[in-house]
């Protein structure tokens, strides 16, 4: 019996997931085997699900989203080292009902990467998503080592806002151990950098950003593009438009710019979780989300997780706090069958509220449909 199951957000972690489905497997099949596998899919959790995995936890005071000083941490095992952006620069390190649409930088996440690079990784997973920011990677490429700078030769505002401002860019001082290091790009958002598609115009919104503040920005980021296509060449204008530049707003675009491949997030962290050969070993997998529905479909964890089992010729069941999709969609993805939490407790607040124990009542009942 595998567990590779994502958080439940705002109810459990990955972790908390795989435990509690445990317990309840176990009051029905005492003593079955379980392997619990976290997974994530390039978002918030992704450290954690590493660290769960065995990679070691390691913690560094950076930049928050507004510049305040906070506690992140990336994992390492070896010298492959995974890193969050969210854990810098998410949006839940912002004060409770907070946005800061034009402001917020990603300068942490470059700080983040740096200090992986002091660790000595070789590899690095930069998992992307839940971001507080739109600025298109100028504050994480600031702190590696890059200078954008006005008409005065000032540097500009933090944010996307700030862009706007930007006169000349120097890459010139970007970290050069970078050129060493394969960084790939974690994430399940293909959105190009700016457009009717882009970072500001779809993901804006979450952040805060107003109708005027989206132009606004998109504006700032077209101009972003093309001051960098006068320091680094057609690429500039070339990786704004590639698939993965506008996740995380926009820092996709900066991590192309170094160099990083993108990949989608789940098919990344299987690979480096140990996936394939926990998979070889189970007799059922059991996997899920908080919310199933449409979003899942398009590279949300479940979904990597469904995908590769059947091509493994494994048998896939789900967990989620609500389910939104119909049991065709389901079969289409390659999961048997789902269970909601809802299904137990209709009440949706009292579902987050005691997602724990009811929980381990549906994996009781996934134990006794699968196992008895």
């Amino acid at each position: 019996m595998l567990i590779a199951a994502d958080k439940f957000k705002g109810s459990l972690t990955a972790v908390e997931v795989a435990e509690r489905v445990t317990a309840g497997l176990r009051r029905v099949v005492p003593g079955l085997e379980v392997e619990a596998l976290p997974v994530a899919d390039g978002g918030d959790g992704t450290v954690a699900a590493a660290v769960a995995a065995g990679f070691e936890r390691h913690e560094r005071l950076v930049a928050g989203p507004l510049g305040q000083e906070v506690t992140a941490a990336f994992a390492l095992r070896g010298d492959t080292a995974v890193v969050e952006m969210a854990e810098a620069s998410g949006l839940q390190r912002l004060p409770r009902g907070v946005f800061a649409p034009l402001t917020a930088s990603t300068y942490g996440s470059g700080e983040l990467l740096r200090a992986a690079l002091d660790a000595g990784a070789r590899t690095i997973v930069f998992g992307v998503g839940g971001s507080a920011t739109t600025d298109g990677g100028a504050g994480m490429l600031s702190a590696l080592g890059a200078r954008f700078l006005d008409e005065d030769g000032e540097p500009v505002p933090p944010g996307g806002g700030g862009l706007a401002d930007l006169a000349r860019v120097d890459l010139s001082g970007l970290d050069p151990r970078l050129s060493a290091v394969d960084l790939i790009l974690a994430s399940d958002v293909d959105n190009p950098l700016t457009g009717p598609k882009g970072a500001p115009a779809v993901y804006g919104p979450q952040k805060g950003a107003s109708p005027d503040d989206v132009a606004a920005l998109d504006q700032a980021l077209s101009h972003f593009v093309k001051v960098l296509e006068g320091e680094a060449g057609p690429r500039a204008v070339e990786y704004a438009a590639a698939p993965g530049a506008g996740a995380a707003g926009g820092i996709g675009y900066g991590a192309l710019l170094l160099g990083a491949r993108f990949r989608p997030g789940i098919e990344v962290m299987l690979d480096v979780l140990g996936f394939a050969p926990a998979l070889e070993r189970a007799s059922l997998v059991i996997t899920g989300e908080g919310s199933l529905d449409e979003q899942t479909l398009h590279g949300k964890a479940p979904a990597g997780v469904a995908a590769a089992a059947r091509a493994a010729d494994k048998e896939v069941v789900a967990v989620c706090g609500r389910l939104a999709l119909p049991p065709a969609a389901l079969g289409r993805a390659g999961i048997r069958r789902a269970y909601p939490l809802t299904e137990v407790e209709p009440d949706v607040v009292k579902c987050i509220a005691d997602a724990g124990p009811i929980l381990e009542r549906v994996a009781e009942q996934i134990a006794r449909d699968f196992l008895s």
